[in-house]
């Protein structure tokens, strides 16, 4: 008889009082909760890249200031003039004083509205159509000739045009950072359909997919990532065309106040309006990746 049937017989012929004696067996103890320290450190770990890449950006804009405030200060002349640079300190005082002045705050509002209609109005267009040439051979033959006699056509040349072909401001406005935005997203979105893996596509086709489905499956995920590259670049250029024409044919915007105040003669008002510039112009792009990293979770892994 093998050893375990062994120690089972024995068990099974222990007579009941003994059993009873022994009583239950001792139950495990309690896991203790990891310390405070414990914790804190593998956070650190898990973010350790993230925690250092922040930490020299707040380094190299603390070095960027004070590099600013001495040249601004000493008014030193070599090769570029910083004589009629303002400091920090007087930007800073600027900025204390407009975040008080409804007006400025009206011109960043307005600058960001016509951001927000234009761009997407690109993105709605240029994005589906630019599937869809990437997809349908004629479609590409017959727009892309025209897309491409345009799209090197920079934004402040199309100042005079907007403004013959819309009946108000606003609406040349919108169209020019439309036109910003819109070519950059078309051929980035053209980019990534011309990288399908064509095998992927065959084997769709060969699983029963229609049309319809091979887009949704196979052509539109693997096309994001280059839809979102154009998305963001788009923003870019959709503010640099925003500020050109707010700065020719606005009355209102932040590119309206930063050339009203050159006008003036307001050296702290040209800083904060180009910071302020920097400043909407991050925070949109800092959007647009936030949203692609909803959109494409597999792409943090």
């Amino acid at each position: 008889m093998s050893s375990p049937a062994l120690v089972r017989q024995s068990e099974d012929s222990m007579p009941a009082t003994a059993v009873a004696e022994a009583g239950p067996a001792p139950a495990a103890p309690p896991k203790t909760p990891p310390s405070f320290g414990t914790l804190a450190l593998r956070w650190y770990r898990l973010n350790q890249g993230r925690l250092r890449a922040t930490a020299i950006g707040i380094a190299s804009l603390i070095a960027f200031l004070l590099v600013w405030h001495l040249l601004t200060t000493y008014r030193v002349v070599f090769f570029v003039r910083f004589t009629n640079v303002p400091s920090p300190l007087a930007v800073y005082a600027s900025f204390t004083k407009a975040i008080h002045d409804p007006k400025f705050l009206m011109h960043i509002v307005l600058s960001c509205r016509r951001i927000f209609i234009g761009f997407s109005l690109a993105a709605i267009v240029g994005v589906p159509l630019g599937l869809i040439m990437g997809r349908f051979k004629l479609v590409h033959e017959i727009i892309f000739p025209v897309a491409e006699v345009l799209r090197p056509i920079p934004a402040i040349a199309w100042v005079p045009m907007a403004i013959m072909l819309w009946p108000t401001n606003e609406q040349s406005i919108v169209f020019i950072t439309f036109l910003g935005s819109f070519f950059p997203i078309l051929v980035n979105t053209l980019h990534g359909m011309s990288l399908v893996d064509p095998v992927l596509v065959r084997a769709a086709q060969c699983l029963g997919a229609r049309e319809r489905s091979i887009f949704r499956e196979v052509y539109f995920p693997a096309s994001l990532p280059h839809i979102f590259t154009g998305l963001t670049v788009g923003m870019g250029v959709a503010w640099v065309s925003l500020i050109a024409a707010e700065m020719i044919s606005g009355q209102y915007g932040i590119g309206y106040f930063t050339w009203e105040a050159y006008s003036l003669v307001q050296y702290a008002d040209i800083a904060l309006g180009m910071i302020a510039i920097g400043v909407l112009g991050l925070g949109s792009s800092l959007l647009i990746r936030g949203a692609g990293q909803l959109v494409m979770p597999w792409r943090l892994t």
